[in-house]
């Protein structure tokens, strides 16, 4: 009887050893899959998707509003996925050149790049690919002038935008025109042309970014502060000058966003923008009276809710 006990508890022990190699030979094919999906999630989230977003919603707005006739969707789709991909080039490069500063800062430590999931090589070559791809993708499918403006927002972002963060507040003055270029891209994207009515677009998503990212700079000053990032003046230790920055160009956006009632006019539009106005005004008015983080947030969100609205007042009442 013992020595069936022994024979029986050699065979399960060589089978359990047995099962064990087969599972330790088998776990590098079973963590494959997992491994490439883990890759290509950092590789999308190397092309900033939720600012994509935002790129495609207003060269959208861009195409639809210039566009004369019959609209194109075939038009529209060639003009968004060349768009897509010079952005996500250009958001894979810009993170490529931070790469050592976003180390650095709490809301970027854990990016492919900083957190070392991506290699430094394998982004350069992702972002120039994208890039290169969708300024010929533009120049043969849709149009030279939507290309030349994408490679220049492109070039102005990376070289000039960019770099500057480290050294003047102006950066962000700076960088709103590249930031503002998408609505010129879907507007020559529509008629091989810019008008004057795609530069009134332009200033609309120009003026719109100060209140958007100055309310990020004070969100995150000491973040970008840690970094060496100049996003603040730093004689504004209390943000006050920056507030009513903010305010200032709320204001003008306001106004900005009412002048097509010289030449449009109509109710729907002018109560539309009014109270579009109004929402963003409230919150910009709530953070010049606080220094809050909280309310700085607030009129972030509340920038994000009011874009989309001024563009479909904008092209619901299309002239």
């Amino acid at each position: 009887m013992q020595i069936q006990k022994a024979l029986r508890a050699l065979s399960v022990a060589g089978n359990d050893r047995i099962m064990a190699s087969t599972q330790t030979a088998a776990s590098p094919n079973a963590t494959q899959p997992s491994l490439l999906v883990s890759k290509l999630r950092d590789y999308y989230t190397l092309t900033k998707p939720e600012v994509n977003l935002l790129i495609l919603m207003t060269t959208s707005a861009g195409y639809y509003l210039g566009s004369q006739g019959g609209f194109r969707w075939a038009g529209l789709v060639r003009t968004l996925i060349g768009t897509l991909l010079v952005a996500s080039g250009t958001a894979t490069l810009n993170q490529w050149m931070e790469r050592v500063w976003d180390g650095q800062m709490r809301r970027t430590a854990n990016r492919p790049l900083p957190s070392g999931r991506v290699s430094p090589l394998e982004a350069f070559v992702f972002g120039v690919s994208m890039s290169v791809a969708g300024g010929i993708y533009l120049a043969l499918t849709v149009n030279r002038l939507a290309a030349a403006l994408a490679v220049s927002t492109l070039l102005s972002y990376l070289l000039i935008y960019t770099p500057l963060k480290r050294k003047t507040p102006l950066c962000t003055l700076l960088g709103a025109f590249p930031g503002a270029m998408p609505t010129l891209i879907g507007w020559a994207g529509a008629t091989a042309s810019i008008s004057l009515h795609a530069w009134y677009l332009f200033a609309i998503l120009f003026l719109w970014q100060f209140p958007h990212f100055l309310a990020i700079a004070i969100m995150y000053r000491d973040d970008y502060e840690r970094a060496g990032y100049h996003m603040l003046p730093r004689f504004d230790l209390d943000s006050r000058f920056t507030r009513a920055e903010i305010l200032a160009f709320t204001v003008a956006l306001i106004i900005t966003t009412m002048l097509p009632l010289v030449d449009r006019g109509g109710a729907a539009y002018s109560i539309g923008m009014m109270l579009a106005g109004a929402f963003l005004l409230y919150h910009s008015l709530k953070l010049s009276a606080s220094a809050s983080k909280v309310m700085a947030s607030r009129l972030l969100h509340a920038s994000v809710l009011y874009l989309p609205v001024v563009l479909i007042v904008m092209a619901v009442l299309k002239a």
